[in-house]
């Protein structure tokens, strides 16, 4: 249920209901917008029957949350929210590009990335230091090294670092090193993950997994959310249907139907969306003219050479190209990138 509170309600009629709801075994989750104050309570509803919170001073009133993800749902906060993570800011009329390549494979390449696409716009970096491989003799990533490395890119750039995490036990390495705490797709209904996750503080970009139903990516968010951690990214990467001419199929209406139904801002990948990157440019303007609040794009010096996806992988004159591109089309759109 949603527990609305009055404007003006004195902090006092805050706590009081917070302390109603902690005793009666529901957890409370307050969300302070511009407008108004509630307090979303998340648990056995049950619990709550003839709590009589609409008797205590300072409340408006008291609604159910129709939707099954709770703490992600428009219905308890109406306000778009809004993701800082350093030099990025993914929300609102901001669109965060994060940029770089799959792995981090040597210094040079990934503080040679880090200038390039912070010269033609980007804001945030990836890149894989744990890299979840479909074949286990396939390149696994530099791990802490690569985090290592990750770190002195930013010092070069300023940009901030967005990196996977793969379990539970690598998120306190991991969260010394990056900015944001990518949650990949073969990952996005690993719950004890998302579980550490939301107990950190540091934003976090959950990416849909390639056969999950966008319903079953709000509840994987609602994991972390439940945790306490507020700074989370939806990401759509593309999910797996019969065609073959891409990857992955990338259903851009996703985009729309998130933004009616959740505060989240959502991210587009057309990297792995694709798998190509001569349809890169293309599917991440039309990303930006949906609507996306941010892309994740891969860039490489040589994707040639790249140890992992390459194929899906921009060189830096075209990730240049293409961010002009994209440019024109969030002034279209009345963005910023």
């Amino acid at each position: 249920m949603i527990i609305v509170m009055q404007a003006g309600a004195a902090q006092a009629d805050l706590e009081r209901v917070v302390a109603r709801v902690e005793g009666l075994r529901l957890k409370p989750h307050v969300i302070v917008g511009t407008e108004r104050t509630v307090v979303a309570v998340v648990g056995d509803e049950r619990d709550a029957a003839g709590s009589g919170f609409e008797t205590l001073p300072g409340v408006a009133s008291v609604m159910p949350i129709l939707a099954p993800y709770k703490v992600a749902s428009r219905e308890v906060q109406s306000e778009t929210t809004v993701v800082r993570a350093g030099s990025l800011v993914v929300g609102g009329r901001a669109i965060g590009v994060i940029a770089g390549p799959c792995s981090v494979e040597s210094r040079d390449q990934i503080v040679e990335t880090a200038l390039a696409v912070k010269a033609a716009g980007a804001t945030g970096l990836r890149g894989g230091a744990f890299k979840p491989r479909t074949s286990p003799y396939s390149f696994q990533g530099m791990k802490e090294q690569g985090l290592e490395l990750l770190a002195e890119a930013r010092a070069e750039t300023g940009l901030a670092i967005v990196t996977e995490v793969v379990s539970p036990e690598d998120v306190p390495l991991v969260t010394r090193y990056a900015d944001v705490l990518q949650i990949g797709a073969r990952n996005m209904q690993n719950y004890r993950l998302l579980e550490a996750v939301g107990r950190t503080e540091v934003p976090v970009l959950l990416k849909r997994g390639p056969s999950a139903t966008v319903e079953e990516l709000l509840l994987a968010a609602e994991y972390i959310l439940d945790g306490g951690n507020r700074q989370v990214m939806l990401c759509e990467r593309g999910i797996r249907t019969f065609e073959t001419h891409t990857r992955f199929t990338l259903p851009l209406a996703t985009v729309p139907w998130l933004h009616a139904r959740t505060h989240l801002p959502v991210v587009v990948d057309p990297s792995h969306g694709t798998g190509h990157a001569n349809l890169v440019a293309s599917m991440a303007a039309a990303s930006v003219a949906a609507g996306a609040d941010g892309l994740i794009i891969e860039v490489h010096p040589d994707p040639k050479c790249a140890s992992s996806d390459g194929a899906q992988t921009l060189d830096f004159a075209a990730f240049e190209q293409m961010m002009q591109v994209c440019r024109r089309v969030a002034v279209a759109v009345g963005r910023d990138l």
